[in-house]
């Protein structure tokens, strides 16, 4: 298995530091293929603009523009070498600190300049019945992913009934919207809640979860989000038929089979 870590945090003796670590010695000793792509370490520039598709004539369109520099292989080196770990990649395990409800803003800026239109959307048929290749489908279809999260909050604050809300829809938009969009089959997190008050004894036992998750990994089911084109929305509305979702299911968990 060839294994990409994106990691997201600026101080490499951080908790999340270590569980990169691990993640790293723990895949390479099971004799997996690791590549890490370390976004602090790389001074990652992570707004996007004109230079990163060769410069263009005319006000920036950014979806059109990025398409046209992945088409004429124009995308600046840094933008390039990153889709090329993704395609040599069997599975991608984001790393990061929830920073106010999301990550942090460069590795949002690695999604925004990495994921160009034609590499990772705006692929397929685009009709009133078939919207496209995605959501189950697309360009990294056939790749796995996966969540590594820290949180400070306790466990029960990021539950149906806890004051930030449950920790999949938080995770929802990067899950569902970044790597189930593209095709990946997403992994379910590997959350570590109360970090600021994280003992000795408490590192260890995540560091074997952790260990234990990355072990597993290949085994692991994806969480089942239906697919936009397997007939369970209406087109070209792309709602949910009616009598599909789970009783009590609402919002984000309606796009998770039962």
């Amino acid at each position: 298995m060839r294994t990409l870590i994106v990691h997201a945090h600026p101080e490499p003796r951080s908790l999340n530091g270590a569980l990169k670590d691990i993640a790293v010695t723990t895949l390479r000793e099971a004799g997996h293929e690791v590549q890490v792509s370390d976004l602090y370490a790389m001074r990652w520039k992570p707004t996007v603009d004109a230079d990163d598709f060769g410069g263009v004539r005319g006000p920036l369109r950014v979806p059109a523009d990025s398409g046209r520099a992945y088409d004429t292989g124009t995308l600046t080196a840094d933008i390039a070498a990153e889709q090329e770990k993704l395609r040599w990649a069997d599975i991608v395990i984001f790393q990061f600190p929830l920073w106010w409800y999301s990550m942090p803003a460069i590795l949002k800026g690695w999604v925004d300049r990495v994921f160009t239109y034609h590499f990772a959307y705006g692929v397929g048929e685009h009709s009133d019945t078939r919207y496209g290749d995605r959501y189950g489908e697309g360009t990294l279809a056939g790749k796995r992913a996966m969540l590594s999260v820290t949180v400070g909050g306790r466990e029960s604050h990021y539950t149906d009934r806890g004051i930030n809300g449950p920790i999949d829809d938080l995770l929802f938009p990067i899950q569902h919207g970044i790597f189930y969009y593209p095709g990946m089959d997403v992994l379910p997190p590997f959350v570590t809640y109360g970090t600021d008050r994280l003992s000795p004894d408490d590192f260890t036992d995540t560091a074997k979860a952790w260990e234990q998750r990355l072990l597993s990994i290949e085994q692991t089911d994806p969480i089942a989000f239906r697919t936009q084109n397997g007939g369970d929305y209406e087109m070209p509305a792309l709602r949910l038929r009616e009598g599909l979702e789970a009783k009590g299911r609402t919002g984000f968990g309606l796009h998770v089979r039962a």
